[in-house]
């Protein structure tokens, strides 16, 4: 049996499968490396993850995270892993290859993140060849759930929402200028805070002024990164992620202004990794 992880900053999706197919799933707290140490990572696996699975000792375990972008970070993952699963043979590698195996499987074409935080690459079916970077958080993130929070906040704090908008705004959150300062500027993780407006976005989303919001978030995205890529107009460009999925009519909007054909929208890559690494298993990968 195999281990599967996607894992954001906010959950960790666990697929457990076998040869046939089948598998189990088990949601746990999101694990980023780049914000916990092996300790706290080891401590979520044995409270959280393998007290609820059905097979303790899985033959492998493959697991792809977002932070896992350094031989330092992938390290933490990996040692707390193999304390928890000392019998495993262990494989921890970038949300973003996981991403392009599970929307592109063994084809070539662009595959795109825009969860909580953003990514892209060029993948020919086999690996990575191309990636405008992300910058992260504090100067790039376009097209993300935080960096749609970063308009939707800015905005409002600058007092350039109409009224009735920030006041909905302020009484769904109950939102004071100094708790959005601390809450972006002093806490571990500002990128899930802010991504957690994208939910009042989405409810508001036929508001001019909200609906202008997720189309620069777009547009960003494709102007500072899908367009990098050779040939973008020409390959299909596949997205997963939630704010990719809820907004995706928005993002065929601009999809089209530049010209590009998207290929598949997934809000989790999960299934597409189940039916890639099955298909490995079947390969006797």
């Amino acid at each position: 049996m195999i281990l599967l992880a996607d894992s954001g900053s906010t959950k960790t999706d666990w697929r457990l499968m076998d040869e046939t197919g089948s598998h189990q799933q088990v949601f746990t707290a999101g694990i980023n490396p780049q914000y916990l140490d092996s300790e706290e990572i080891y401590a979520i696996l044995e409270n959280e993850l393998v007290p609820n699975l059905e097979q303790k000792n899985p033959t492998s375990i493959y697991y792809y995270g977002t932070g896992c972008s350094s031989p330092d970070r992938n390290k933490r993952v990996g040692d707390a892993l193999r304390c928890a699963f000392p019998a495993s043979t262990v494989q921890v590698d970038h949300d973003l290859i996981g991403a392009a195996r599970s929307l592109c499987g063994h084809q070539p074409g662009i595959a795109c993140i825009l969860g909580t935080g953003s990514n892209s690459c060029l993948y020919d079916g086999k690996k990575i060849v191309d990636n405008v970077p992300s910058l992260g958080f504090l100067m790039g993130d376009e097209g993300s759930g935080a960096y749609l929070g970063k308009l939707l906040i800015r905005a409002y704090l600058y007092r350039e929402l109409p009224d009735e908008l920030a006041a909905s705004l302020k009484n769904t959150y109950n939102l004071t200028k100094d708790g959005i300062l601390d809450a972006v500027y002093y806490t571990d993780m500002p990128s899930t805070y802010l991504a957690t407006f994208a939910k009042f976005m989405g409810q508001k989303s036929k508001h001019p002024v909200i609906h202008a919001m997720i189309y620069e978030n777009f547009n960003e995205f494709f102007e500072r990164h899908v367009c990098k890529y050779k040939d973008f107009d020409k390959l299909p460009i596949n997205f997963v992620g939630s704010i990719a999925y809820h907004f995706s009519d928005i993002l065929h909007q601009v999809a089209k202004k530049f010209g590009a054909h998207i290929g598949l929208i997934l809000q989790s890559p999960s299934e597409g990794m189940v039916r890639y690494h099955q298909e490995q298993l079947e390969k006797g990968q």
